[in-house]
């Protein structure tokens, strides 16, 4: 059974707008769409979650393990794996991968800690 054509009806609340009104609309309910999404992100992550970015960001697996773990312990995974060691790489004006190197030699977790305001453990 073919689907019925309203087409014209669906669109009457859209017919008086211009491209340029259309296109603004249309960004604003894609940002409706993603917004929860990106807030989910934001709070529900888990360590594995985390080694897979560290993966693709050019980790081995066998890197990636202990620096979520080390986050973990000092409670900073929340902010992401990623995200951590690019700061620090910032912070140290490094590259990403050289500041995740040399957290896995355990430089920098202080820094690291009082860049993301946090309380400072003991490295």
């Amino acid at each position: 059974m073919p689907r019925p054509d309203d087409f014209e009806k669906r669109r009457a609340h859209l017919r008086e707008l211009s491209d340029e009104e259309i296109y603004e609309r249309f960004w604003q309910l894609a940002n409706q769409l993603v917004d929860p999404l990106l807030e989910a992100g934001k709070i529900y992550t888990t360590p594995a979650i985390e080694r897979s970015i560290l993966l693709r960001m050019g980790f081995s697996s066998v890197d990636a393990k202990p620096l979520v773990d080390q986050m973990i312990e000092r409670e900073l995974l929340n902010h992401g794996a990623g995200h951590l060691i690019w700061r620090l790489g910032q912070h140290w004006d490094i590259d990403y991968l050289e500041a995740g190197q040399r957290l896995l030699k355990g430089e920098g977790w202080t820094e690291l800690a009082e860049i993301f305001g946090q309380e400072v453990q003991d490295d």
